[in-house]
């Protein structure tokens, strides 16, 4: 059993940055795959990120792309989403993920633990 617990989240002006952190207890992450999901008001939930668990490897949704970096410091078991220039369309509840499978890291259906997520809001 995985237990992850996001924080970071806050309310920011466009054109802000951003820090969020997942921390993890219970298993080691040093041998999963994790990604980042948000949920938007009024929107289903959609893919933000994710990196193999050595961190070779980093996947981007497209709205992100160039803004937004995904790292992961195993011996901490701690992943981070850093947030730069900030919009109010990123405004959503944003959830880190953990995978315990080769399974397309876009699809939130292939991943095994969530958090209970963090609000980011940000203000135009």
């Amino acid at each position: 059993q995985v237990q992850l617990v996001e924080s970071g989240g806050g309310l920011v002006q466009a054109g802000g940055s951003l820090r969020l952190s997942c921390a993890a207890s219970g298993r080691t992450l040093s041998s999963v795959a994790m990604g980042w999901f948000r949920q938007r008001p009024g929107k289903e939930r959609e893919f933000v990120t994710a990196i193999s668990w050595s961190g070779a490897s980093t996947y981007y949704g497209d709205s992100v792309k160039g803004r937004f970096t995904i790292s992961r410091d195993n011996a901490k078991n701690t992943v981070y989403l850093q947030m730069n220039s900030l919009k109010p369309e990123d405004t959503a509840v944003y959830y880190c993920a953990a995978k315990y499978n080769s399974h397309n890291y876009g699809s939130e259906y292939n991943y095994d633990y969530w958090g209970q997520g963090t609000q980011v809001t940000v203000s135009s």
